[in-house]
């Protein structure tokens, strides 16, 4: 008995230590997995992303510091909430759940990267971009998801900000030209496959430089924005309406379903309606103010034609509507556009023919009262090898338009200069002038009474032969510098005349400031002269006026001895016209002068 008491004791021993042991070992190991825990936790807490698992009812089964903190609310509080319920936009909450019992049913397929929108506790929106992957038991069952998720909200408001910048216009927030191009171009393929009609309207303000420049550009920049909006309430959701640059606004009008005809007609309705609505009156802060647009239209369907011609045909009908007289409607007609291609080739020609040497000049002689030839106008030609010779009517506009009048008249007057020489070594001639036509332009330029001296002083001409006619439109702007290049000029012995006098905006102060030798009374006056009343007191009127100011007084455009009569009768100096000469080559010029020579 005694050695089975002492056995079962020894055995109790054994137990108690095993048990010590196994608690000892439960203590440390069980210590061991809160320091992994932790050291988890801490590697969780530092990832720069936010990590969060969700159960397979999309509860919340663990986040980490960083998505607690972009969530708005403690750790701990986070474990077991309802993902979807609390944290996805009320839009989204019901399909978010559907897409998620789908997947963990087996019944979907897991979307690995996606981004989508989230909530905060705080009630903010934030972009999220998210990583997924499927959290399975030993069985292989779907039991959840892992998923980091990044905020990439600043990065995605920055895209959409360059994007604006790329492809909207920052006063208006309308589409900018790059853009406009780009649904030009899609909505001309739409056409195409569909078979419907599209029109593209360009619309520009009228007179917007002078607003600009009176009230102000901030006031001009608010009037643009009040234009874009009135131009998209013109129109419909799927239309576009884009700046184009400056005070220029484009419209699409897509999917015109029907003919042509029927096309035009609706966007003629457009038009309209877009012209009443820029009419009506705009309050730009304390002012009031009314403003009218021209707007060219050109249709499409898709065929044979790129947006970049839409754009150029569109442009071409507006400007008709700006020479037509503004505020108006015109289309597109292909004739306008051969004029325009006409034009650049003129434009070609013209520089080409200043290069090539094509131009010549003849003469106009200009008779005394005494009945003697006392001088010429120099008469521009060009010799083009394409059309023969051609008249300044036919190019003279374009060349102030484009610039070219500024060397082509520097060439005239070289031109003349040299015919001066020329002839001051010939008796007969030596005692004629030169009159030569110089444009406004050209005569603004800052050097111009450096270039004309240094030209009469290359050619030998003598000065006192020389004079430059002025037109009246030269004395609308800054009239003391055309005075003091006038003088500059008279000081060196050239004279002036003013011509076209009547036709223009003289006043009495400009022509008593005026170093003037002359008026030339325009041809329309001298025309029906002898059968007019009105143009015969016109031309009395300009005599008399001349005559009061010490001017000489010579008319244009006489064709008949009948006139010639009534002018010299109210004292007129000169005549040039047809009545004595047409212009005439230079050696045509010189037969002249030699036969009235010998007919004196």
């Amino acid at each position: 008995m005694l050695a089975v008491i002492l056995e079962e004791r020894r055995q109790r021993r054994i137990i108690d230590a095993q048990y010590q042991h196994l608690e000892l070992r439960v203590a440390e190991r069980t210590g061991e997995l809160a320091r992994e825990r932790d050291s988890a936790q801490r590697y969780l807490d530092i990832a720069g992303v936010m990590l969060m698992g969700l159960d397979k009812h999309g509860r919340i089964m663990m986040v980490n510091r960083k998505g607690a903190e972009l969530l708005g609310e403690a750790e701990s509080t986070l474990i077991g909430v309802d993902w979807f319920d609390n944290f996805l936009p009320g839009s989204k909450k019901v399909l978010g759940r559907q897409i998620f019992a789908r997947l963990m049913a087996g019944n979907a397929r897991l979307v690995e990267r996606y981004e989508n929108v989230i909530v905060t506790r705080a009630g903010m929106k934030r972009v999220m971009a998210w990583n997924n992957t499927l959290l399975r038991d030993e069985a292989g069952a779907r039991t959840g998801t892992l998923s980091s998720g990044e905020d990439v909200t600043e990065r995605r408001q920055a895209e959409e900000r360059i994007r604006e910048l790329a492809f909207f216009d920052q006063l208006t927030a309308l589409p900018n030209r790059t853009l406009l191009l780009d649904r030009l171009k899609q909505t001309l393929s739409t056409c195409l496959r569909s078979g419907s009609q599209g029109a593209l309207l360009f619309i520009d303000l009228d007179n917007f430089k002078s607003l600009n420049d009176t009230l102000g550009h901030d006031t001009g920049d608010i009037l643009l924005q009040q234009v874009a909006r009135r131009l998209t309430h013109c129109v419909r959701e799927e239309d576009t309406v884009a700046r184009f640059g400056g005070d220029e606004f484009v419209v699409i009008l897509a999917a015109l379903n029907g003919s042509a005809e029927e096309a035009a007609t609706g966007a003629e309705v457009v038009a309209q309606k877009i012209l009443s609505s820029l009419n009506d009156v705009y309050h730009l802060g304390q002012v009031t103010q009314r403003s009218t647009a021209s707007v060219g239209v050109t249709l499409f369907d898709g065929h044979n034609v790129s947006a970049e011609d839409l754009m150029k045909q569109a442009d071409l009908a507006m400007y008709r509507s700006k020479d037509a007289g503004r505020n108006l409607v015109h289309f597109f007609d292909p004739a306008l556009e051969s004029a325009v291609k006409e034009r650049v080739r003129l434009e070609r020609d013209l520089r080409r023919a200043l290069a090539e040497g094509q131009f010549l000049l003849h003469y106009q002689a200009q008779v005394g009262s005494n009945g003697r030839l006392c001088g010429a106008e120099a008469l521009l030609r060009w010799q083009s090898p394409r059309c023969g010779l051609v008249f300044p009517v036919e190019f003279i506009r374009l060349s102030e338009e484009t610039g070219l009048i500024v060397p082509l008249g520097l060439w005239v007057f070289e031109a003349a200069c040299r015919q001066l020489a020329a002839w001051a070594s010939q008796p007969e001639m030596a005692q004629l002038t030169i009159a030569v036509n110089v444009s406004a332009r050209q005569f603004h330029e800052l050097d111009i009474v450096d270039q004309l001296l240094n030209v009469i002083r290359r050619t030998g001409a003598k000065p006192e032969r020389l004079k430059l006619e002025l037109t009246e439109s030269l004395l609308l702007d800054n009239v003391a510098d055309t005075v003091s290049k006038m003088s500059a000029l008279k000081a060196r012995g050239v004279a002036f005349s003013l011509d076209d006098f009547g036709t223009g905006y003289s006043s009495l102060s400009y022509l008593r400031r005026l170093p003037l030798d002359e008026l030339k009374i325009d041809q329309s006056f001298v025309h029906h002269i002898v059968a007019n009343p009105s143009d015969a007191a016109i031309a009395r009127t300009i005599v008399a006026l001349g005559q009061s100011l010490g001017l000489r007084v010579i008319a244009e455009g006489v064709e008949n001895e009948e006139q010639r009569q009534f002018l010299a009768s109210i004292g007129c100096f000169a005549y040039q016209g047809y009545h004595h000469s047409r212009p005439l080559p230079v050696d045509g010029l010189e037969g002249l002068v030699r036969r009235s020579s010998c007919d004196a």
